[in-house]
């Protein structure tokens, strides 16, 4: 529950920026130091020791990938990776969108073969059609791939295929099958510089390309034969969790269709190969289940209207389309949400409003509804009202995670920054690896005078990008500001900067 009782009590106290991080839309770094991750990841896993592992470290399925690449280390490498895509990718900061797709790969695991909860979800601004699974329990999505994922069934068999990946643990079973074929590739190097020597460099220069040709045809089996198990794994997920089986066949059809005269396919049949024999299975394999009606998914029909709205070229030119799909299916509770996004982004407020009004009345349970809302409230700045439903939400939904986002952000465009700050502290307890709930922290922590507060959130920030050492200068112009009489503070603070230092060593080692 939130303690409204300090509403209208806060102190307006703006505060001297430095180091400002930067917009979670703008966030690019040198794509080197993502490309050195994984390669670093790749060498490090051929040359590690076969030492045994305990035996609840090993893997489903019988291969000695533990050996190589543990559970504890796959998790180790996930949180580098996640920090990597912080820093590389530009990221979704809707709160609504994020919430959507985190529950909808939640709900979706429950029926897949993971052992484990995924460890973070994480929603990339890009109009591509990509999704992919990193060690650890990492699970990468496109907004783009609802733009062609035209309903939840196919939606969901591209998630559940990475669902696949991470409960087979094909990471860790790629490290065991490239240290495998290392012998044998380096054997035939070998012996392709033998023949460079003793023949020329045209005849060495052949062998070389034959030998490299091997390893790669080598590795490329490998790779299919685990997209087959992640597809075959993936469509069981999919009719455990009560999902259409031929949700993946469509959704390879759409695809292929619109990619078929393109000169370069998307990312993610770029990394996940679609054969004829792949899109024949999926096709085989939906057939061995009884063929019924599957209901459709309002809230994944709404979150795609969002996705929609935000690649349109511009807020104008989606009022022009959701207005003539509301005046051809007036009844299209889907079609009047995106017209009232759509004109709220364009400023139409007066129209946008008593639209997502007459929505949340007609499902007041549907959190969607009540969320676009109160953010059209917001943005029309109908602070007393968009303050009163979030906060009757939140007596029903303690902590929601999108409700909590824009109940602080009504809040502080309210100017009440000491109830918007004490609400993210509580969400960055909950949600300590929300790169948007620090970076919205440090700037309610700077409108409410807090100062410390702002460098130790601001630290946070840069943590979660990889940038330990502007974490740790930012926790020291923190200390710098405690007075000697604060030593709880001052303790937390020197525990959080050695902690720093020891990620950052570990991230240089």
């Amino acid at each position: 529950m939130i303690d409204n009782s300090h509403r209208g009590m806060h102190r307006a106290a703006s505060a001297t920026r430095q180091h400002s991080p930067p917009k979670p839309a703008a966030r690019r770094t040198s794509l080197t130091r993502h490309c050195a991750l994984w390669l670093f990841c790749l060498c490090q896993g051929v040359a590690f020791t076969a030492a045994a592992s305990p035996a609840d470290d090993l893997p489903t399925l019988g291969d000695g990938s533990s050996s190589i690449v543990s559970p504890a280390m796959e998790k180790q490498i996930g949180r580098q990776f996640l920090k990597q895509i912080n820093a590389v990718l530009p990221t979704i900061d809707d709160p609504i969108l994020k919430y959507y797709v985190e529950r909808h790969i939640a709900d979706l695991a429950q029926y897949s073969e993971l052992k484990e909860k995924v460890l973070e979800v994480v929603l990339i601004d890009s109009p591509a059609v990509n999704a992919f699974a990193a060690p650890g329990g990492v699970v990468g999505v496109n907004l783009g791939l609802m733009l062609t994922a035209e309903d939840v069934h196919e939606y969901s068999s591209v998630m559940a295929h990475e669902l696949a990946h991470l409960s087979q643990r094909h990471f860790a079973r790629g490290i065991e099958e490239q240290r495998e074929a290392m012998l044998p590739t380096m054997a035939s190097m070998i012996a392709a510089i033998a023949i460079g020597m003793a023949a020329g460099g045209d005849a060495g220069m052949a062998a070389l390309s034959a030998s490299q040709a091997a390893a790669q045809s080598n590795q490329l089996r490998y790779s299919r034969s685990r997209e087959t198990e992640a597809d075959r794994i993936g469509m069981n997920t999919l009719v455990n969790a009560g999902m259409d089986p031929d949700g993946m066949a469509r959704m390879f059809d759409r695809m292929g269709r619109a990619y078929r005269y393109s000169s370069r396919p998307p990312e993610f049949l770029l990394t996940h190969p679609l054969t004829e024999r792949r899109v024949a299975d999926a096709r085989t394999n939906a057939l061995k289940y009884p063929d019924r009606e599957y209901a459709e998914s309002p809230d994944y029909t709404l979150a795609r209207m969002r996705a929609i709205v935000h690649y349109t070229d511009s807020p104008e030119v989606a009022v022009k389309r959701f207005r003539k799909e509301v005046q051809d299916n007036p009844d299209s509770a889907a079609a009047q949400y995106g017209l009232a996004l759509a004109l709220s982004r364009a400023g139409e407020h007066d129209e946008a409003v008593p639209m997502a009004d007459a929505l949340f009345a007609s499902a007041p349970d549907r959190l969607l509804f009540v969320a676009a809302y109160a953010e059209f409230l917001t943005a029309a700045g109908e602070y007393d009202q968009a303050l009163t439903l979030l906060e009757r939400q939140l007596l029903l939904n303690p902590d929601n995670p999108p409700l909590a986002m824009l109940y602080a952000d009504a809040l502080m465009k309210n100017e009440e920054y000491d109830i918007a700050e004490e609400i993210l502290l509580r969400q960055s307890k909950l949600r300590p690896n929300d790169i948007d709930v620090w970076y919205n922290l440090a700037e309610v922590a700077g409108k409410a005078g807090d100062i410390v507060g702002v460098h130790r959130a601001r630290a946070e920030f840069f943590a979660l990008h990889g940038a330990y050492n502007r974490a740790i200068q930012h926790l020291e112009y923190a200390r710098r500001l405690v007075g000697t009489d604060n030593r709880q503070l001052l303790a937390m603070l020197d525990q959080r900067i050695n902690d720093l230092r020891t990620e950052l060593r570990i991230a240089r080692s």
